[in-house]
């Protein structure tokens, strides 16, 4: 028998029986090719050290804020203030206490997420105020015009309301959207009574697509409508606030503006300088329009931050030059730095004159820090200033986290930086040879740096465009790289030049040249636009896709080792994440007038008892279906009369809208689903999506299923938020629309072998 002694791996075995402990891992018993591992994970702990090192936690302090207030957006219902706010602080304080410690890192990701969810929950309960539940009709207003929006068809402008009466009820609301005839808008700081209509702010028009109420919610806005009958002007009871003053004295700037521009130009010219220097977009025409988005030159109608670049950039540029002609402030005085100050002043007054909305906000926070850091000699374009900016947006507007200006603008400027930090050196470390000094010398450098800045900002942008407005632009960095130069060079600075001579009188010529540089913006627009392949569509493919995509973005953007390519990864799972993700096989609007089913061709065909044409569009589109809403191949396989309509699925199941009582009987026993706002007997034999359960959880998308169909809501049940508050009643909706099992009676008839003789 073999003696017992002590093996060298400190545990009691019996000598020459056992290998000693780490043998195997040498040889013999371990699998060929594992001797790799122990280098592959010394790496992984190099590169992580390397990006955990000094000065490489700032920028991830944003990503984790903004998770934060990610998560306050999925929660079901309202948190409480007080519970959010005290586990924000005793986290922070937890960081802090750790701040020696390996755990450190760590600790301030959780506490940033845990203060970006307390500062969303803070900033709900601030702007807290009532939102219209159900439409009001012939409403009694009085209050002041806040804004005012000059569009194409119609103008429209928010109402501080003071006084609100309706015959239906005691409902009180801060503030009120309303539509008027165009050219009949008060003047914004006026004080006026009214009539409207009214109607609770739009909810999603399907499951998963963007919610305007919430946009309104958090711009103090409790309902939207129209004008019925007349304006009145009247004496106000008070003076309305500075706030209000402020408004009205930009406004009439804003209007004088336009007026000057309309001189010089008119049409689509018109109405794109006024959109880029006052911020009013609505009065571009619809063919100009989808051209722009469909070449991928619609960021340039909406002030962001190229704007904001190229108007402090104007101003940097210029007045440094004025001061660097005189010899003595180019010598003893920081010029560079008056140039900084002189751009930031410009940058604010733009700020201040297009609207300041939160998109613009943002532009300028960015340019801001970027000014600031000149001052101060501090590098202007880094990770740092990105997170420094992103910090101070979603602390004043934890809300832009959810729109897609915030999304696009930031993952676009996280590009762009990491194309001057990583991609920019590389580029011009090339060798000093013949060719490329030549290249250099007629703009081959600056034209491989914009083409690539182009192409840098499209890639980082196409999934928040995809998501959000289900296009892709394929020809986008063609688009730029002709149009934004002469954007760049010609009409902003003329634009910018026209404002400061209208004091003046002097302004007509700048207009005329901003009016060439837009013809021929437009002139690049249409002719990209009508390029084959121009519109990329893509279906509607939830957030699943878009947070991996986000993800993905982030690590690519933000790490320095070869683990950036983890962040490729993620993005390559995410698009082929959404390119299968199936797509309902019903849609129902939420007054139940609208339903799209999907059939045998695998596209929509609309059962349409009502003109939303609005509803209809964002429907196709969110199916990547590029038929209009006029299309007469929408209605193919829907039989109407006026007893309703019937439309057959993919599997050959009838779907009826029944619009008659005559029409119940026939429907329950011939469809699938039936949609009605009738009372329907229990003795149905179709599902029933009835005009209660519409009310409770909005519009529907509904999923063929073994039993029925599975049900995605707009408002599912359980959720309860304030600018989407819940029905009474929604406990007796699910995710499933199935056909209850009706037990059968069971057979009382016994055997003959149990009777007995008595019976």
């Amino acid at each position: 028998m073999a003696e017992r002694g002590r093996a060298p791996g400190r545990t009691q075995g019996f000598a020459g029986t056992w290998p000693p402990r780490g043998a195997a891992q040498a040889g013999g018993l371990a699998p060929s090719g594992l001797d790799a591992w122990p280098a592959l994970v010394a790496k992984l702990r190099t590169w992580l050290a390397a990006e955990a090192g000094a000065g490489r936690l700032l920028p991830w302090v944003p990503v984790a804020f903004g998770t934060g207030i990610a998560f306050y957006f999925a929660a079901d219902r309202e948190p409480v203030l007080f519970a959010a706010a005290a586990a924000a602080i005793g986290l922070c304080l937890a960081a802090f206490l750790l701040r020696r410690q390996k755990l450190f890192p760590v600790a301030v990701m959780i506490a940033a997420a845990a203060a970006g969810f307390a500062v969303a929950t803070w900033k709900t309960a601030r702007v807290a105020h009532g939102v219209l539940a159900r439409p009001m009709y012939s409403v009694s207003l009085s209050g002041f015009v806040e804004t005012r929006d000059i569009r194409e068809r119609t103008d429209r402008f928010v109402l501080r309301v003071t006084r609100m009466e309706s015959p239906r009820g005691a409902t009180t609301l801060q503030r009120v959207r309303l539509s008027v005839r165009k050219g009949t808008a008060p003047a914004v700081g006026s004080f006026v009574e009214l009539k409207a209509r009214l109607q609770p702010p739009l909810a999603p028009l399907r499951p998963g697509s963007y919610d305007f109420g919430r946009d309104m919610y958090f711009a103090g806005i409790g309902a939207s409508g129209f004008v019925m009958g007349a304006i009145k002007t009247a004496e106000p009871p008070d003076s309305g606030g500075l706030a209000l003053r402020y408004a009205a004295v930009m406004q009439g700037l804003r209007d004088a503006i336009d007026a000057r521009i309309r001189t010089a130009l008119e049409g689509d010219r018109r109405a794109i300088a006024t959109a880029l220097l006052t911020g009013r977009r609505d009065a571009i025409s619809p063919p100009v329009n989808d051209a722009m988005f469909i070449s991928g030159l619609g960021h340039v109608l909406s002030i962001s931050g190229y704007h904001m670049a190229v108007v402090a950039g104007v101003v940097f540029f210029a007045v440094r030059a004025l001061l660097a002609l005189i010899p003595q402030l180019t010598v003893g005085f920081p010029i560079k730095k008056w140039s900084a100050a002189a751009a930031l002043a410009a940058a604010a007054f733009y700020l201040l004159l297009s609207g300041a909305e939160v998109a613009t906000q943002r532009s300028f926070f960015m340019t801001a820090v970027v000014l600031i850091a000149i001052m101060v000699d501090r590098r202007a374009v880094t990770f740092r200033t990105l997170a420094v900016a992103a910090m101070i947006v979603l602390t004043i507007a934890p809300e832009a986290l959810v729109h897609p200006s915030f999304q696009m603008s930031f993952a676009a400027t996280l590009g762009l930086v990491a194309l001057v930090q990583i991609g920019m050196p590389a580029l011009l470390a090339a060798p000093d040879n013949s060719a490329t000094a030549r290249a250099a010398l007629w703009g081959g450098r600056e034209v491989a740096m914009l083409a690539l800045a182009s192409l840098v900002a499209g890639l980082a942008t196409m999934p928040y465009a995809a998501f959000h407005f289900h296009r892709v632009t394929p020809y986008g960095v063609l688009a730029n790289l002709a149009a934004m130069p002469v954007v760049s060079a010609v009409v902003m600075p003329a634009g910018l030049l026209g404002m400061v001579a209208m004091p003046f009188g002097f302004d007509s010529v700048f207009w005329q040249v901003m009016g060439w540089g837009i013809d021929w913006m437009i002139t690049v627009a249409q002719w990209v636009a009508a390029l084959p392949g121009a519109i990329g569509r893509i279906a509607a493919f939830g957030t699943g896709p878009l947070i991996a995509a986000s993800l993905g973005i982030i690590l690519m953007g933000l790490l320095r080792t070869p683990l950036r390519w983890a962040g490729a990864t993620l993005v390559v799972l995410a698009v082929a994440w959404a390119l299968v993700r199936p797509q309902p096989d019903i849609l129902i609007s939420a007054d139940g007038h609208n339903i799209g089913v999907r059939g045998r061709d695998g596209r929509l065909h609309l059962i349409r008892s009502a003109k939303e044409a609005f509803l209809l569009r964002e429907w196709l589109a969110a199916d990547a279906d590029g038929r209009v809403v006029a299309d007469s191949s929408l209605a193919e396989g829907v039989s109407c009369d006026q007893a309703g309509c019937v439309a057959q699925m993919a599997d050959g199941g009838l779907v009826a809208l029944a619009l008659r009582p005559e029409a119940l009987m026939d429907d329950c026993e011939r469809a699938a689903l039936l949609v009605t706002a009738r009372q329907v007997s229990p003795a149905c034999g179709a599902l029933v999506v009835d005009q209660d359960r519409l009310r409770r959880q909005g519009a529907l998308a509904l999923r063929r299923s073994r039993d029925g169909f599975t049900v995605d809501a707009v408002r599912p049940k359980g959720v309860d938020r304030p600018w989407s508050p819940a029905v009474a009643g929604d406990a007796e909706d699910g995710t499933s629309l199935v056909r209850p099992a009706i037990a059968k009676p069971a057979d009382a008839t016994p055997s003959e072998a149990d009777l007995q003789a008595e019976d």
